[in-house]
């Protein structure tokens, strides 16, 4: 049978967590969930297709190659939900959403998610929503109230050092430490296994194979640190984040809300720490005053 709703997030990672809470969700009704995701077998997501699915879960790219190759039947689709849409719009894909979208069922119920709301995603609801409603839950600010922010001062040739310091000082389980650069993410991973830290690296230079590798071994416990990006940590899930280490500050305050925000989550303590050099101070300031955040 057709797809009755489709549902699109910006990551491979986060369609796959989707795909994973749904089935958990839906277990007691006997819906089938289809996932169809970048760096994944396209033959076999076809035949599960084929199969028939109630929901279906992806990425832009790979949804709009089905439905190209007349794979993906969206006639009977009664709602579209868009994840993380300005995420996806960073991300550039904002046609292969409209292609989407124009391929739906234009009597379909559009749902769009966004921390933000920037004007190209007030345009996309403007284009595809009929009689939209607009929700805004409680700011990012709110939610961070479980999170302890720090911020240490260093001067720049201590700086590797001082992230070491905060990882032994609070021993957590997992730790998720962020880079401006694919070639810090490098550097710091391996000063990080000289270092004897089990440590994984998450940059745009690994291949899905190699990312799903680095994942689960943050979450089965062989790594307690990961380094990543801020590209390469998008839509990652990590449960039981106790502490977030920005080794190179954020440009702006929401992407230090965005970080920061991984840990913290359904009542749990976290710690964001900012390593600060010297020639920074004032910049830190204004960058926790503008996300309306106190550090320590």
């Amino acid at each position: 049978a057709a797809p009755l709703a489709l549902a699109i997030a910006p990551t491979r990672e986060l369609a796959l967590q989707v795909t994973r809470e749904l089935e958990w969700l839906y277990e007691p009704t006997g819906a089938a969930i289809a996932s169809c995701v970048g760096g994944m077998d396209m033959r076999t997501e076809r035949r599960v297709l084929e199969r028939g699915a109630h929901i279906v879960v992806g990425t832009p790219g790979r949804l709009r190659d089905h439905i190209t190759r007349n794979s993906l039947n969206m006639s009977e689709l009664k709602a579209v939900v868009l994840d993380e849409a300005d995420e996806m719009l960073d991300l550039g894909f904002r046609e292969d959403l409209e292609f989407i979208l124009d391929a739906a069922p234009a009597e379909r119920r559009t749902l769009m998610f966004s921390a933000t709301v920037p004007r190209a995603i007030a345009t996309l609801a403007k284009g595809y929503q009929r009689d939209a409603v607009r929700i805004s839950a409680s700011g990012e600010e709110k939610q961070h109230l479980d999170i302890e922010y720090r911020a240490l001062s260093v001067a720049q040739p201590d700086r590797e050092n001082a992230i070491i310091n905060v990882l032994r000082y609070y021993e957590a389980k997992n730790a998720l430490v962020f880079c401006n650069t694919r070639a810090a993410v490098n550097h710091l991973t391996a000063r990080f296994n000289n270092r004897n830290f089990s440590v994984v690296a998450l940059s745009g230079e690994l291949s899905q194979n190699e990312r799903s590798h680095a994942l689960q071994a943050m979450r089965d416990g062989r790594a307690k640190v990961c380094i990543a990006t801020d590209v390469a940590a998008r839509g990652i899930d990590l449960p039981n984040l106790e502490l977030v280490i920005h080794a190179d500050l954020p440009t702006n305050p929401e992407t230090l809300l965005h970080r920061s925000g991984r840990t913290g989550r359904a009542g749990r303590k976290g710690v964001s720490a900012l390593i600060v050099p010297n020639s920074a101070r004032r910049r830190t300031e204004r960058l926790l005053q503008s996300a309306g955040l106190a550090a320590t």
